[in-house]
C-alpha cells in the first residue's frame, strides 16, 4: 500500500531520473522584517531565514550550485538532474532586475530541470508572476508558500503578517501562470488543534495545490518563540501529537497533492525540537503508524463533490 504520494517517486515518473534539490541561499530578506511594514518576523524565524542547508549568499548561485551538484553527483551518478530551490527567506522580495539576474543563473544551469522559489503570499506581484511564468518553456516552476496553518488566530500569534485569504489569493493567481504551488504547513502549533489540521488540508486540497511541505514545530535559540517557551508562555507538542495530526492531515489531503515533505529537522547546533529523535526516525514513526492503522493520503478525502 502507497501511505502517501512521496516526491522521490514522484520525480522519477515526471523526469525518469532522480531530480536532487539544491538548496540556494540568494541574500534576500523579508518584507514581514525589512520593509515599512515589517513586524519583526515569525516568532520562529532566525537569522538564517531558516536557510540552514545552503552554501552562504555571499556565492554566486551558479558557484552555489557547483558546489552541490558535486555532491549529489558523488552520491546518486552522473545522470542526476538537479531543483534549484531558493530557499532562505523571501525570494521573491525584490526589484524585478535583481530577480532575474539571480533566477537566471539557476534556469540557465545545465541540468536544472526545476526552478523552484520559496516565498510568502503577500510578496507575489503580478510582475514577479510574469518573470516566473516566462522560464516555463525552459524549465517547470515551482513557487512554495508559507501557509503554516489555516486558523487565523494561529497566524496571528505567530506573526505571520498575513491572512488565510492572501494565502488563497496568491495560489489561485500562480496556478493561473501554469506555475506549481508547494504549501508549507507546520502540523503541531501549539495554538492549533487537530481539527485546524485537518481544515488546513481540505483548504489545500479544494485549492488544488500541487504539493504540501509538513514540519514540527522547532525552535531556534535567541528567537522570540525561544523567548516564549523559557517563560512558560507556551508548550512544545508532544511526538504522539506531532504524528497524529500528520496522519490526519494526509487522510483528508488530496491523493493527487505530491508530499515533499512529511517531517523537518532543527539544525545540529543552536536549537531543539523532534524531541531528541531525527527526521527519520520522525518519518518512520508516521509511516509505522499509518501501517498499523491501515491508512493513507486522502482515505478521507470525500468532502469535495468533484
Amino acid at each position: 500500500m502507497n501511505l502517501y504520494n512521496r516526491l522521490n517517486s514522484n520525480m522519477r515518473q515526471r523526469y525518469g531520473v532522480r531530480v536532487q534539490r539544491i538548496p540556494i541561499s540568494a541574500g534576500f530578506g523579508c518584507p514581514n522584517r525589512d520593509s515599512e511594514l515589517g513586524t519583526g518576523g515569525c516568532i520562529f524565524c532566525d537569522a538564517s531565514g531558516s536557510g540552514f542547508a545552503a552554501v552562504h549568499h555571499s556565492v554566486s548561485v551558479k558557484d552555489q550550485i557547483d558546489e552541490m551538484k558535486k555532491n549529489a553527483i558523488r552520491k546518486y551518478g552522473d545522470d542526476t538532474r538537479f531543483m534549484a530551490y531558493f530557499q532562505s527567506y523571501t525570494n521573491t522580495f525584490a526589484s524585478l532586475e535583481k530577480l532575474e539576474e539571480l533566477y537566471s543563473q539557476a534556469v540557465n544551469y545545465e541540468g536544472v530541470m526545476i526552478l523552484d522559489v520559496s516565498t510568502r503570499p503577500d510578496c507575489v506581484e503580478e510582475g514577479v508572476l510574469d518573470l516566473l511564468e516566462s522560464y516555463r518553456d525552459r524549465v517547470d516552476v515551482m513557487v512554495e508558500f508559507g501557509l503554516q496553518s489555516a486558523n487565523l488566530k494561529t497566524l496571528k500569534a505567530i506573526n505571520r503578517g498575513h491572512s488565510l485569504a492572501e494565502f488563497i489569493d496568491a495560489v489561485i493567481r500562480t496556478k493561473k501562470r501554469g506555475i506549481e504551488v508547494v504549501a508549507h504547513c507546520i502540523m503541531d502549533l501549539p495554538w492549533d488543534i487537530e481539527d485546524d489540521v485537518i481544515e488546513t488540508a481540505k483548504i489545500l486540497s479544494a485549492l488544488g495545490v500541487d504539493g504540501v511541505k509538513c514540519h514540527s514545530l522547532y525552535v531556534v535559540e535567541g528567537t522570540k518563540l525561544d523567548e516564549m517557551i523559557k517563560r512558560g508562555e507556551i508548550q512544545l507538542g508532544s511526538k504522539e501529537e506531532f504524528v497524529n495530526r500528520t496522519i490526519s492531515f494526509l487522510e483528508h489531503l488530496d491523493p493527487e497533492i505530491v508530499v515533499h515533505r512529511l517531517a523537518g529537522e532543527p539544525p545540529k547546533e543552536g536549537a531543539y525540537g523532534n524531541w531528541g529523535f531525527t527526521k527519520i526516525q520522525i518519518i518512520n514513526e508516521v509511516e509505522n503508524t499509518m501501517r498499523k492503522r491501515e491508512t493513507y493520503q486522502g482515505r478521507k478525502f470525500c468532502y469535495l463533490k468533484r
